[in-house]
């Protein structure tokens, strides 16, 4: 009788695609970076389908934030994210406003609100930033922002590609929470 073995993986639960990398411009990768923004609330809907509150108020990892979280997370990132691109391109290098987000993640919104009310505001918000990302001339992604808490500018190059990968990094913790527990 043979025994097929499992294939083990040291994939560091915190970050399940990576850590981000950035990457120089080109129009393929701002396109596969534009699909990324473009479909994330469908995916992350697509990775709580038919998850019960139990399985909501399930960690991803040990130590880390429940599904619950990791939805209204998502949410709240991307509304800062959509200003952060809406500030950039109105003014000059202005100072974007970091956020307490392990904080954020413990207020009574995130704890008592169903996660179907951040779904259907990433699918709002999503609309929105993607008619802004999609009209962006090339030129318009060198402009810069100014983080306080990292003391640099900020392209918004980097920014789509950050938030390109936070939205793939944070559904990935909820698909391979699920892969991990058989849901």
């Amino acid at each position: 009788m043979s025994t097929i073995a499992k294939p083990t993986t040291d994939v560091d639960p915190r970050y399940p695609i990576g850590k981000y990398a950035p990457q120089p411009f080109s129009v393929k990768q701002k396109q596969d970076w534009l699909n990324d923004i473009r479909f994330l609330p469908q995916s992350i809907e697509n990775a709580v389908l038919n998850l019960d509150e139990s399985q909501l108020e399930t960690p991803y990892r040990d130590g880390g934030w429940t599904v619950k979280q990791v939805v209204h997370h998502v949410a709240d990132s991307h509304m800062n994210a959509y200003c952060r691109f809406k500030l950039g391109l109105t003014e000059e290098n202005p100072t974007i406003k970091p956020y307490m987000e392990n904080l954020w993640a413990q207020l009574p919104d995130t704890k008592n609100v169903p996660i179907n009310i951040s779904l259907t505001l990433l699918h709002a918000l999503h609309i929105r930033w993607i008619e802004i990302l999609v009209n962006m001339k090339d030129e318009d992604f060198n402009r810069t922002v100014f983080h306080p808490e990292h003391q640099k500018e900020i392209t918004l190059w980097y920014l789509l590609g950050l938030y390109s990968w936070h939205s793939r990094h944070h559904t990935a913790h909820i698909t391979s929470l699920r892969e991990r527990k058989g849901w």
